[in-house]
């Protein structure tokens, strides 16, 4: 790649950036349906051109900040078992645990998601892909105190669980840190009676 064209990725990434955290910042205070293409560029200080070169409408800007979330959120709940062969629940350390950091990173989203409804939904939308990840990236399930586990039932329930533990950390204003949010986590995963091994899948990048 030319640095001419690194130069002008640089740019089309930053006006980007700047673009999306208008339109959340907007969001704090206004309707999504009341806020205007003129609204996001001047709070971004950009211009209308550079908008339209990327979106067609504000709705096309929101749905790629959504992905760029979700996107994020599966980097991070990949990140303890990644590189490995056998992933031990209870050998786990909080180190290791991404997906607080991710919730931080993306605070004023999570804001919205927890304490409006402008991204009514949304929580629905972690949970299908906590779940699915639970079930397509780990296989092989093994308990030591009951092998009678149904697998969906189980990812149904550790999703819903860590979204539970996001969703009252946004209520509290983000009281804690994501590094004493992981640690609790492990707290809680150490202390449950199922003792549980995952055998990892391949992961497609």
């Amino acid at each position: 790649m030319s640095t001419k064209n690194s130069i002008v990725d640089k740019r089309i990434i930053k006006s980007k950036i700047a673009l999306k955290e208008s339109l959340l910042s907007l969001m704090q205070n206004k309707d999504f349906k009341a806020i205007t293409i003129t609204d996001i560029v001047q709070l971004a200080d950009l211009n209308r051109g550079t908008f339209y070169k990327h979106y067609h409408y504000k709705e096309d800007l929101l749905n790629e900040v959504i992905e760029d979330v979700v996107a994020d959120l599966i980097i991070s709940y990949r990140e303890p078992y990644k590189q490995v062969e056998n992933f031990v629940i209870r050998e786990l350390n909080s180190s290791a645990v991404k997906i607080f950091e991710h919730v931080e990173k993306h605070a004023s989203f999570y804001t919205l998601t927890v304490k409006t409804n402008v991204l009514y939904g949304f929580q629905n939308r972690i949970c299908i892909e906590l779940k699915r990840l639970a079930l397509e990236d780990l296989s092989n399930i093994y308990t030591n105190t009951n092998n009678k586990i149904d697998n969906n039932l189980l990812a149904s329930y550790t999703s819903y669980a860590i979204l539970g533990m996001m969703i009252e950390w946004v209520k509290a204003g983000f009281q804690h840190s994501s590094s004493y949010m992981a640690e609790q986590l492990i707290e809680i995963l150490h202390t449950a009676p199922v003792k549980i091994t995952y055998r990892t899948n391949p992961i497609s990048e």
